[in-house]
């Protein structure tokens, strides 16, 4: 449904995050916890309703080279249009959270040419991530990037940046697009899209924002709910009946009815 609102907002694709994933699907944190199957799951879902390309986190690849491998045959033939996928060890942290740890290079150098060898669209996007800059410094995550790139990555990911200093080195210093992964609460600064575009980025996520505004509606209402045993005084943050039926295309559904009905 999330989806569907993105698409008629008018935004050109949509981000599946793994936290996502792990937090609405399971109410479980992001912290390596889901698997391929239940990240294939949801792109299926998503893609039977939209017709935004779908960039999807592809965590670790779900281990080695050749998981990786099958992960990005099961993404793409799922509907994905992207996939990220990232340096981390398994499992993985989300890229705000502490303790995280990352992999060789070499090691992720082969999961990149594995997804490069298994992807059958040639525009179906490899994002490589890069987690050592909280670990490492700024350097050795552009090192990384770099080495990404070589293997065949279509765009870097260097995650979690504390200031726009790392952040215009970030664009400035590679030579495919780069993405901003914009966290509320997180530990990116937010220039604003314009901002982010005049560095030189290429794609900004918000990732969760959607979630993280359902969270804060949602428990706002059920508390009114619990303290007055109504929703009358909360009425201005629901959504109408007429427009939670558009937003699942009701409407077209109708429609299809009227055709196939048999009076």
């Amino acid at each position: 449904m999330f989806a569907r609102a993105i698409q008629e907002t008018g935004f050109e694709c949509a981000y599946l995050t793994g936290a996502g994933i792990a937090n609405m699907q399971f109410g479980l944190p992001d912290i390596g916890l889901t698997n391929m199957t239940d990240v294939a799951d949801v792109i299926r879902s998503v893609a039977d309703v939209v017709d935004l390309p779908l960039i999807v986190d592809g965590d670790t690849g779900f281990g080695n080279a050749l998981n990786t491998y099958r992960t990005v045959q099961v993404f793409e033939r799922a509907g994905a249009s992207a996939i990220q996928l990232e340096d981390q060890v398994f499992p993985k942290r989300c890229g705000h959270f502490a303790g995280k740890a990352v992999t060789s290079v070499e090691d992720m150098v082969q999961k990149i040419r594995a997804a490069v060898d298994a992807r059958r669209d040639d525009d179906f996007m490899i994002i490589a991530r890069t987690d050592a800059l909280a670990i490492e410094g700024v350097d050795r995550a552009l090192d990384r990037a770099h080495r990404y790139v070589e293997a065949g990555a279509d765009m870097t990911f260097v995650e979690a940046p504390t200031d726009e200093a790392q952040m215009r080195r970030i664009a400035s210093e590679l030579d495919v697009p780069q993405v901003a992964n914009i966290v509320f609460g997180g530990k990116t600064p937010e220039p604003g899209q314009q901002g982010l575009s005049d560095m030189g980025f290429g794609l900004s996520l918000y990732a969760n924002a959607v979630l993280q505004a359902a969270l804060k509606a949602a428990t706002e209402v059920l508390q009114v709910l619990k303290d007055e045993g109504s929703l009358k005084t909360c009425a201005d943050r629901l959504a109408s009946f007429e427009v939670r039926q558009l937003a699942v295309a009701k409407n077209v559904w109708d429609a299809r009815d009227a055709r196939y009905r048999v009076d």
